[in-house]
C-alpha cells in the first residue's frame, strides 16, 4: 500500500526539508536505514514499532511530495485504494484541492480516476475506510510532514520578509545617494561661480598695478580644490566631497581678504 502526502511551495528547501524530516522522525522512534540522498530525491528504509516501509522523497514543481510504501505492518490490508491515493484520507485529499495549489490537480485527478475505474468503492465509503486502514506510521509520517511545512514556511516567510526590506533599503540608499548629489551638484556650482569672480577681480587688480601674489596664491588654491572635489563628486565619492568645498570655500574667502588689503596697502 502506498500513502501519498504532498508538502506545499517548500521545494526551494528540499534539502532542509528532508533533512528535518528524518530528525523528526528519528525522535519520534523511527528507524531510518539505507538513504540515498540525490539533489532533488531521496529514497530510505524506515521502521517504526512493527510496521516497516519505504520512503520516497522528490521535488515536484513548487512542492516536495513524500510517498511511503507499507511492506510490513500488523494489520493486513484488503482494500486500499483511497489510503493510497493520499495518506491523509480521501477527505483531507478533497481539501487539499479545495485549498491549495492547482498544480496538484492532474495528478489527484489522475488518482481518483484510477481508484474509480479499479471499481474499489464510493468516495464516502472510501474516506471512511481510508481513516481506519491509514496505517499507526502513516499517521505519524502525515503528523511530521505538516510540522516540517510549518517551519520551512515561516522561515520562507522570514526570507521574503528579509528580501523585502534589502530591497526597500536599497530604494532608500538610492534616494539618499541622489538627494547627496543633488546637494553636491548645487554647491559645486556655488562655489565655481564664486572662484571665477575673485579670479576676475584678481585680475582687475593686477593689471591696475596692485601687488595679488597672495590673494592669486589663495583662489588657485582655490581652484585646484574645487577640481578635486568636483573629480569626487563625478566618482560618486560622495564622502570627500563636502570637505573638499569646504576647504576651497576658506581659500576663496582667505583670496578675497589677501585682495582687500593689497588694494588698501597700494
Amino acid at each position: 500500500m502506498v500513502f501519498i502526502y504532498y508538502s506545499q511551495g517548500v521545494s526551494s528547501l528540499y534539502q532542509d526539508f528532508t533533512e528535518r524530516l528524518m530528525s523528526h522522525l528519528a525522535l519520534k522512534g523511527t528507524e531510518i536505514t539505507h538513504q540515498v540522498m540525490n539533489p532533488t530525491t531521496a529514497t530510505m528504509h524506515v521502521k517504526h514499532t512493527d510496521e516497516q516501509g519505504k520512503l520516497d522523497i522528490a521535488v515536484e514543481n513548487e512542492n516536495v511530495k513524500v510517498s511511503y510504501t507499507v511492506e510490513r505492518h500488523k494489520k493486513e490490508i484488503s482494500k486500499g485504494v483511497a489510503g493510497a491515493v493520499t495518506g491523509a484520507g480521501l477527505g483531507g485529499l478533497l481539501g487539499s484541492v479545495l485549498r491549495r495549489d492547482s498544480s496538484m490537480g492532474d495528478a489527484i485527478a489522475g488518482a481518483l480516476g484510477g481508484a474509480a475505474a479499479g471499481g474499489a468503492y464510493g468516495a464516502y465509503d472510501g474516506y471512511e475506510e481510508s481513516k481506519n486502514e491509514r496505517t499507526e506510521f502513516a499517521t505519524v509520517l502525515a503528523e511530521t510532514i505538516k510540522e516540517v511545512e510549518d517551519e520551512l514556511q515561516y522561515i520562507i516567510q522570514g526570507q521574503e520578509e528579509a528580501k523585502s526590506q534589502a530591497r526597500e533599503r536599497g530604494r532608500q540608499k538610492i534616494d539618499e545617494d541622489n538627494a547627496k548629489a543633488d546637494e553636491y551638484r548645487s554647491l559645486l556650482e556655488d562655489l565655481y561661480g564664486q572662484v571665477l569672480a575673485v579670479q576676475e577681480e584678481v585680475d582687475m587688480a593686477q593689471s591696475e598695478g596692485t601687488n595679488v601674489t597672495k590673494a592669486k596664491g589663495r583662489i588657485d588654491r582655490a581652484e585646484a580644490l574645487y577640481k578635486e572635489a568636483q573629480a569626487s563628486f563625478d566618482k560618486k565619492e560622495y564622502g570627500t566631497v563636502r570637505p573638499k568645498i569646504t576647504a576651497a570655500q576658506n581659500m576663496v574667502e582667505k583670496a578675497q581678504e589677501a585682495l582687500s588689503e593689497a588694494q588698501q596697502a597700494g
